[in-house]
Order: C-alpha cells, then sequence, then structure tokens
C-alpha cells in the first residue's frame, strides 16, 4: 500500500491513497486554521473506529442490533513519559436489553482490532529522503 502525503497550504498535511483523501490541520494555536482534525487525534481516531468494526462484526454475525451501543474512547497521559499516553480505554456501551452473555464476547471482539495490535507489536521504521526531478 502507498500514501502521497501533500502540504496543500498553510499548516495542512493530507493523506492520499486510493479514492480517498484524508484532511489534517492544525489547531490556531499550533499555527493552522482547525479546518481538520490534527495527524494525532485521526490516529487516535483509528483505534477506536477498529475496535468498532469488530464490534458491529460480532453484533451482525449474531443478528443483534447496534442500535444504543457506541464507544467511548479515553486517553491518560502518562506524566513520567514527557506527557505520552499510557493508558488508552475503550469502555463498550450497551443498552439495557442487550444480552448480558455478550458483553465479554464484545470486548474480546474489540481486542481483536489490528491497530490495536500494531501498538502492541509496532513495526519498524525507515524514514530518508530522495531526490526527485520537478516535471
Amino acid at each position: 500500500m502507498e500514501m502521497i502525503i501533500d502540504f496543500p497550504e498553510g499548516a495542512r498535511v493530507d493523506a492520499h491513497f486510493g479514492p480517498y483523501t484524508i484532511p489534517t490541520d492544525q489547531p490556531p494555536m499550533g499555527g493552522g486554521t482547525g479546518s481538520a482534525p490534527t495527524p494525532f487525534a485521526v490516529f487516535l481516531s483509528s483505534l477506536g473506529t477498529c475496535a468498532g468494526i469488530y464490534v458491529l462484526g460480532f453484533c451482525r454475525q449474531r443478528g443483534l442490533s447496534t442500535d444504543g451501543i457506541r464507544i467511548v474512547q479515553r486517553m491518560y497521559n502518562d506524566p513520567q513519559n514527557y506527557g505520552m499516553l499510557g493508558k488508552i480505554e475503550l469502555e463498550i456501551q450497551v443498552p439495557p436489553d442487550f444480552p448480558e452473555k455478550y458483553h465479554d464476547a464484545l470486548v474480546r471482539a474489540a481486542d481483536q482490532c489490528a491497530v490495536k495490535k500494531h501498538f502492541e507489536m509496532p513495526p519498524s521504521f525507515d524514514i530518508h529522503t530522495k531526490q526527485v526531478e520537478m516535471a
């Protein structure tokens, strides 16, 4: 998979892949206009939405309604580690009529999230420059 990252204007940095564009920006205090989420916010949202895909799949496979289900994601900084995240909590909220027997299974489904697994076993990075001729 390849993504093209470009710099459309101001503090915006966009990612393009396939037919999609993911826009990002910085808040005004960071030199942007706040026209889109920050790259870090997009990164964090991928965790909750990925877990959501697994919860959705679990419910669909069993014919369970997702009405009233939502995931609340909370992030906690680690003050010992320069403000880096120390904990991420995913709380799967279910309505009162959601079958109790599936609560633990929902947690196990969300735990299969591929984004979370990459947190647990991060890839290596190769960051370098390459000079290209401009057309």
